[in-house]
């Protein structure tokens, strides 16, 4: 299980996603910026729509341990699942298999901005404007 810091974790969205390293951003509204990231080390195992709200993560059920033992010959260390909403008629699921997960707080801004303070930063995505 997962335990969230406290904050407003209201809308989130995979934030990047590569074979080595899955991200998670959260906040109260993210369209400028977030301020919770899930980073998932080396994950093995994905099903995660691409933007939700208000997730309830939960124990993985029996079913989705044996689910991803099978795809990735093992049960990994660090097991996620979660409902959220995600647009459609009922609830979408979540699950992520992964080596590690670590979870950073922290202001990262979706567009570039100067003079960042102590524990800004920008999106890996952010360029500096011309």
């Amino acid at each position: 299980m997962i335990e969230l810091p406290e904050g407003s974790w209201w809308d989130w969205d995979i934030v990047s996603w590569d074979p080595g390293q899955l991200c998670l951003g959260a906040g109260h509204d993210i369209s400028y910026a977030h301020g919770l990231e899930l980073v998932f080390s080396d994950p093995v195992f994905v099903t995660c729509p691409a933007f939700f709200q208000d997730p309830v993560f939960r124990v993985p059920t029996p079913g989705e341990v044996r689910l991803v033992a099978r795809q990735v010959g093992e049960t990994p260390p660090v097991l996620i699942a979660f409902e959220a909403d995600a647009g459609g008629a009922s609830l979408a699921s979540g699950l992520v298999a992964a080596r590690q997960l670590d979870i950073v707080q922290g202001t990262v801004f979706r567009y570039w901005r100067e003079n960042l303070a102590v524990g800004e930063r920008l999106a890996r995505w952010v360029k500096p404007s011309a």
